[in-house]
């Protein structure tokens, strides 16, 4: 149940935070909504697609369609304040990143893949919502940056997994993998700590 809670608050979060680069692009309302629920389901939904797993979240649970897009226009009728909450919406973002990594990790842990691929489709669900974001945006996404994002994500997803190879009890190896991601994402943002960057400014001509 609380692993659900915080499911719908991390898809509000990721709406929210999609209608407000819709708002910086200066979309109409249905752009606001759609954006929104792509930012927040993509990543699953991309997910599935890949490990042909169905139906998907949105289709099963078609209240999550509703979820986020009223997210998204809530943000419209806030918008003046929400600047207010920067702090918090970086929190749920990086709540978000770890729910999102352990339930990709379990869904393809459950169809018994590979370790690799288990991680990666945490990772897959973690970031990929806002790469589709970012791409619509016409911006290059966090996860090309140097932002410490798609490392957390592997890094909770790997806990996770190793945990339950190891045989110990599924729900303290999932508020372990949790709490060490979402620990070292609220680091990563209070020091600024970047991975490093490759950077080439040779003319080939």
């Amino acid at each position: 149940m609380l692993f659900h809670v915080l499911y719908l608050i991390a898809i509000v979060a990721e709406a929210m935070t999609a209608a407000l680069a819709a708002g910086r692009r200066s979309m109409d309302w249905v752009g606001v909504c759609l954006l929104g629920c792509i930012t927040a389901l993509g990543g699953g939904s991309v997910r599935d697609v890949l490990l042909g797993h169905y139906p998907l979240s949105w289709v099963q649970h078609p209240y999550y369609l509703a979820v986020t897009a009223g997210a998204a226009l809530l943000t419209i009728a806030i918008a003046r304040i929400m600047h207010r909450l920067r702090h918090v919406f970086l929190v749920l973002d990086a709540i978000g990143l770890v729910v999102f990594t352990v339930i990709g990790c379990n869904i393809a842990f459950e169809l018994g893949l590979p370790v690799l691929i288990v991680i990666m489709s945490g990772m897959i669900t973690g970031c990929v919502g806002g790469v589709l974001r970012d791409v619509l945006c016409n911006d290059v996404p966090l996860l090309f940056r140097s932002e410490l994002y798609a490392s957390v994500s592997v890094v909770a997803g790997g806990i996770y997994v190793g945990g339950l190879a190891a045989g110990l009890p599924h729900d303290p190896v999932m508020i372990a993998a949790m709490a060490v991601g979402l620990t070292l994402r609220l680091l990563a943002i209070r020091y600024g700590w970047n991975m490093p960057k490759f950077v080439y400014t040779q003319d080939w001509h």
